[in-house]
């Protein structure tokens, strides 16, 4: 979550009004079947839970309803039974006295411990002025149609310039906040969601420092704990992603296992160029882990060639632990089921808009994957076994002019040797999103074609494509 300066705020505004007016309708670049925005800016989702007793997920996020670049920061609101259709709902948290309304989460409060309701859903967020930054609540009795906001706000202030995006969970007999401060993560305890009570600080020694941290989660996966942690700048190819530790927990302290990591070292989410401030769902079902991520990066996410809107989200995806062949814990990031309600009849070449299943059987030489068009603009995926890498390369894939970050190689390491790999692609209109066998790593990048790729060439593999059913 970006800090609020004056400076900022202005060349936002100026940005935004030196832009040719065009019409809503002209989205060469509007996703199928993706999460965006009607139309302004968006960022960081942010509190995300699921409402059993009607079946509904809640997806709030970062927004300017003013200009199609950052700027004033509300809360904005959709819903989706499906995790794939969305429905676009009334502004959810506006700026007040106390600041604008910058990252944070929501939880249902079952035994009604904060006092306004039993199953009442709290809404706990920065908000951020131009001397500082403090977490807030405010309460829904509606189902998380409407907010009030807690009349004693600020519940935490701030004793840093960078002190914000609350994470809350329960954590046996009382909530745990997980807030990010600068390059250190806090832990704080609450028995109402009103007063809280440091636990400890994590981060000296441990990931990458080379930005400031951002949108952390603490979550348990398994027998083991896993603390999320975006970072701005510090991507493994340049600017924003996220990192994470695996490790213990035990109600004050959080200890990453051995390996998890030195200073030197970093494990990402996502080893492409667009997937940050990744978030789960509170009160998922079954047990799941559900995340959405925001797809895009601070370098540029600004500038792309979107018109009416800004940004959309990652599909859903399932988090789990695995065990790689170095014997490291990883989190396993799988495309959660519902996704599979896309896939529609097989195609002979690609869509606009598709998923493509890859299968690579274990050679010599590396297997070469194509997407390209009439305009000569091309994405080329290598599989390079010898390496145990797959890389995807976006220099030639279409309009880059935005920015001089944008053109890259992202490259991830395959983790786990299979005598044949299958990898799955979302495709649509300006992303392309890569999973590797049974989720061993994900990589996801933005891309601008002039006009889709139709055409596809695979050496030293087969592929099988399905247009989307949306």
């Amino acid at each position: 979550m970006k800090k609020l300066t004056l400076i900022g705020l202005l060349a936002a505004l100026f940005t935004a009004c030196s832009q040719p007016a065009r019409h809503l309708t002209d989205e060469p670049f509007r996703s199928v079947f993706h999460h965006t925005p009607e139309a302004k800016w968006m960022n960081d989702p942010n509190g995300m839970y699921y409402d059993e007793a009607t079946g509904t997920w809640h997806l709030y996020y970062q927004y300017n309803p003013n200009a199609t670049v950052w700027g004033p920061m509300h809360w904005a609101h959709s819903v989706s039974r499906d995790l794939i259709h969305w429905e676009h709902l009334p502004i959810a948290l506006y700026p007040d006295s106390l600041g604008t309304i910058f990252s944070g989460s929501c939880v249902i409060d079952r035994e009604n411990t904060a006092g306004f309701g039993k199953d009442a859903v709290i809404a706990i967020y920065t908000q951020s002025e131009y001397i500082g930054q403090n977490q807030s609540i405010a309460y829904s009795t509606d189902g998380g149609m409407t907010f009030t906001k807690y009349i004693g706000n600020p519940v935490l202030m701030g004793d840093i310039a960078d002190f914000r995006d609350p994470k809350v969970t329960r954590d046996g007999d009382h909530w745990l906040m997980t807030l990010a401060c600068q390059q250190e993560i806090r832990f704080y305890a609450s028995s109402d969601l009103k007063q809280w009570t440091l636990l400890s600080r994590f981060g000296e020694g441990y990931g990458n420092h080379d930005g400031v941290w951002e949108c952390p989660e603490l979550i348990r996966i398994g027998e083991q704990w896993v603390l999320f942690v975006s970072i701005n700048p510090g991507g493994p190819f340049g600017g924003s992603a996220t990192q994470y530790f695996v490790g213990n927990w035990d109600g004050k302290e959080f200890t990453p296992l051995t390996s998890h990591l030195s200073s030197l070292t970093s494990n990402w989410l996502d080893y492409g160029k667009d997937n940050y401030s990744t978030f789960t769902f509170h009160n998922c079902p079954d047990d799941r882990i559900v995340s959405l991520g925001w797809m895009s990066n601070w370098q540029y996410a600004q500038q792309v060639p979107t018109v009416a809107f800004r940004s959309q989200n990652t599909i859903a995806r399932d988090l789990s632990l695995y065990i790689d062949d170095a014997d490291e814990y990883r989190v396993r990031v799988v495309p959660s089921a519902e996704n599979g309600a896309l896939r529609g009849k097989q195609l002979k070449q690609p869509a606009d808009a598709c998923i493509i299943e890859l299968e690579m059987p274990q050679a010599d030489k590396p297997a070469v994957v194509t997407l390209c068009n009439d305009r000569g603009e091309q994405v080329v995926m290598t599989l390079d076994f010898e390496a145990q890498t797959f890389s995807m390369d976006r220099t030639a894939s279409g309009d880059c002019s935005f920015s001089a970050d944008f053109a890259a190689v992202t490259t991830t390491p395959l983790f786990v040797q299979h005598e044949t790999q299958h990898i799955t692609l979302f495709i649509d209109h300006c992303s392309i999103e890569a999973f590797g066998t049974d989720g061993a790593w994900a990589m996801t990048n933005l891309v601008f074609p002039a006009t889709p790729y139709d055409k596809l060439e695979v050496v030293g593999g087969k592929a099988t494509i399905y247009a989307i059913q949306y």
